[in-house]
């Protein structure tokens, strides 16, 4: 393994890019760092993954998918935060798939701790165990985990690169590095002459990489401050290149269609009046399901509908119910995890009063605007692979098992997303494209899944049911023990990206239910695993998206009961334990203007989640208008500890609050027959513009260490929404979506 800044000398292409004569610059801190995979020609050198210069100008790799929440620019600007570029004189792009981009942050959010209490050596335990990602190849956008990354590694590469052009510039004009500056893209000499960091490019190549201490925050300019999108102008113009808009030479396009009973069999399949059809170039048996290549998509789309199939059953229950009943048996059973048991919870206290609550939540989908699809092209002795994609190094290992190559023979490209959410972190849309292709040796073929064929198989948010017991005493809890059973999505998804077994306690089942700052005396969360082949994945917030609406509708529960303000009730619980969150607690609070009373026609409920580093208070009223609930307004406080950019992380809490009111209002995937019944999105519909709340988000810095922000403002707005309708209505929803309990308006 070559040692940091060895030469890697082959060609580097990225898309349609080709570096040349260039020179690449970065910074990560492992002992035996992954190889470069930036890979120029002979005189010509990588010195490391993040930055490269050459004729053309500067171009900062940026290797987390973009998906709408900006992670390009933030990436961008902590690079040349210390390069001393401006961002308008670069070019962004993701990088291909390379253990060198590894996820450094993924592996710290494992460890099984409440987060808002590590200390700073469990902080600093988790930042060291994050090169354990580069020996997983964990190129992984997810967990809110982007900006945790790059903060550190991203203003390393970008101090690296400037202070070996510095010296590149001092080696031609005899001068000592600290006699020069740098500024837009140039070094300056002491009278004022500029050389383009372009034109030092071939000297840098020869020197070896600086290290050097990074820019105290007062001399930032782009951290902390909003910048205009980078993405803005090829997104509102509709030139940005989603993977639907791929087109290349020769190319076909194809369709699927795989058993509506998940993972049951096809048994067999009558394709005669689709192969009849003009157009129709070739139909594929997939094993459990076809595929038709054809012309175009449409002709594809009709066409594999026109095949007669015969599905085998479904491996899990045939309908709704029978799945909800077997999920409730798994209270039957030992807890996987119990990862807080404080106190004694056996045991009532003199004096308490006791409560319990059940609760239920649907399986969800993730429901991207952009449906499943990759672009293939297998040659028999290579394959390349265009697919919008949270997880390239894991996705060119699939293909490749699939297509019998070395993963060096396969090349990744990732344009932008239409959304992922934790779907596009799925594996099988690239494994099914590359089946496809192969079928057709040496022409590319768009694999498109339908609307209602992405619907329908999905990778769901798994249903999950709670049961809640807690006590109160002078106005206070003084009890909570809770039990959540539901699928594990990640025992599922180590099976099929790893093909082995995954056990242990299970962090992700019980996250945003163990480890919420509640001064509790007796504090007992546990998780149950339900047996069930249905097929589940992570779901924005994940394990969160449900415990938040179990947590905080009990606690709300809990206020009631003890006569108090709900939102007091929490802070005098909080204020002690952790004074970032009980800050999002009163910054909520002031910014409603809080009182505790509504008038009638109006209901106003608050929640709060502490999940991926953040705590996140939101408060949201609704009002009767003639029967009808309309969502009135929303309130959020977040708390970043560090906002690289306040404002994408405005619309990050905005956004992630929208999917959870989405997903609380009307979404859920049910059974029938084995197979789902909603088909396209009259069936799970979302907020509209008309539906949407008027909305405002604060953003707050006292937390000890930055937290994610992609996420997190999803779980909290499904409780504070039916505690606001709880509010106005006095009915308590204890399952979700809301519209089956309550008259909301569409």
């Amino acid at each position: 393994m070559a040692r940091v800044g060895k030469i890697l000398r082959r060609t580097f292409l990225i898309g349609s890019a080709a570096i040349v004569g260039g020179v690449a610059f970065g910074a990560y801190y492992v002992s035996r760092p992954a190889a470069n995979p930036l890979k120029p020609r002979d005189g010509e050198a990588a010195l490391n993954p993040f930055v490269l210069i050459d004729q053309n100008g500067v171009t900062l790799i940026a290797p987390r998918a973009e998906m709408g929440q900006g992670v390009r620019t933030t990436w961008a600007a902590l690079i040349a935060e210390e390069l001393d570029v401006d961002l308008d004189q670069v070019t962004v792009l993701h990088g291909p798939a390379a253990a060198a981009y590894y996820n450094s942050a993924l592996i710290g959010e494992g460890l099984p701790n409440k987060g808002y209490d590590i200390t700073n050596f469990q902080h600093n335990l988790g930042e060291a165990l994050g090169v354990l990602g580069r020996t997983l190849s964990l190129q992984v956008t997810g967990g809110s985990t982007s900006m945790k990354d790059g903060f550190e590694r991203m203003r390393q590469a970008g101090a690296s690169a400037r202070e070996t052009l510095k010296r590149a510039a001092a080696n031609r004009l005899n001068l000592d590095p600290g006699e020069l500056q740098t500024a837009s893209g140039n070094v300056i000499a002491p009278n004022g002459d500029q050389i383009a960091y372009k034109d030092l490019a071939r000297d840098a190549a020869a020197l070896e990489p600086v290290d050097v201490p990074l820019r105290d925050p007062s001399q930032w300019r782009y951290l902390g401050k909003s910048m205009p999108r980078l993405d803005m102008v090829d997104k509102a113009t509709g030139t940005a290149e989603f993977g639907l808009d791929v087109r290349l030479p020769g190319m076909k396009f194809a369709s699927v269609r795989m058993s509506p009973r998940l993972g049951g069999a096809m048994i067999g399949f009558d394709d005669s009046a689709a192969k009849s059809m003009p157009g129709v170039e070739k139909i594929v048996d997939l094993g459990t399901g076809v595929a038709v290549i054809a012309s175009n998509t449409w002709l594809a789309n009709q066409a594999v509908e026109a095949i007669e199939i015969d599905w085998g059953e479904a491996p899990y229950p045939t309908d709704t119910d029978g799945i909800f009943a077997t999920i409730a048996t798994a209270f039957d059973d030992a807890p996987n995890s119990t990862m807080r048991d404080d106190g004694d919870v056996g045991t009532l206290p003199d004096g308490a009063t006791e409560i319990t609550a059940e609760y239920q939540v649907p399986y969800l989908a993730h429901a991207t605007m952009e449906p499943m699809n990759a672009t293939a092209l297998y040659t028999g002795d290579a394959l390349e692979l265009w697919c919008g994609n949270q997880a390239p190094t894991l996705i060119r290992m699939r293909v490749a098992k699939t297509a019998g190559l070395d993963t060096e023979a396969v090349q990744i490209h990732t344009p932008y997303l239409g959304g992922g959410f934790g779907r596009r972190g799925e594996l099988d849309f690239g494994d099914i494209a590359t089946r496809v292709a192969m079928a057709m040796p040496g022409t590319p073929i768009q694999t498109a899944w339908s609307r209602e064929e992405d619907m329908r198989h999905d990778y769901y948010r798994p249903g999950a049911m709670a049961r809640m017991h807690g006590a109160i005493k002078d106005g206070t809890a003084v009890l909570i023990d809770g039990q959540v059973a539901a699928q594990s999505c990640t025992q599922q998804a180590v099976g099929r990206y790893t093909g082995l077994p995954a056990g242990g306690p299970d962090k992700v089942l019980v996250e945003g239910f163990f480890n919420q700052p509640y001064a509790v005396p007796n504090y007992r969360m546990r998780g149950h695993i339900a047996d069930l082949s249905v097929p589940v994945g992570f779901w924005r917030s994940v394990g969160n998206s449900h415990n938040g609406f179990f947590h905080e509708t009990f606690m709300d529960e809990m206020a009631h009961a003890a006569g108090r303000d709900p939102l007091d009730f929490r802070l005098e619980l909080m204020k002690n334990e952790h004074a970032p969150s009980a800050g999002c607690l009163e910054a909520v609070r002031d910014m409603s203007g809080w009182t505790g009373a509504t008038p009638d026609g109006i209901g106003r409920g608050v929640a709060f989640t502490y999940s991926f580093g953040t705590p996140v208070a939101q408060v949201i009223e609704v009002i009767d208008e003639n029967g009808t609930i309309r969502i009135n307004k929303a309130w959020i406080a977040c708390d970043m500890g560090l906002a690289l950019d306040p404002e994408n992380v405005k619309a990050q809490m905005f956004g992630g609050m929208i999917y959870g009111l989405s997903a609380a209002c009307y979404g859920q995937i049910t059974f029938a027959d084995g197979e789902v019944e909603q088909f396209n999105f009259p069936d799970y519909d979302a907020l509209r513009m008309h539906t949407t709340p008027e909305v405002e988000v604060r953003v707050l810095e006292t937390n000890r260490h930055m937290g994610g922000a992609g996420e997190p403002g999803t779980p909290p707005s499904m409780p504070a929404l039916g505690n606001a309708l709880f509010d106005l209505t006095g009915r308590r929803a204890r399952s979700l979506p809301l519209n089956t309990e309550f008259n909301l308006l569409v």
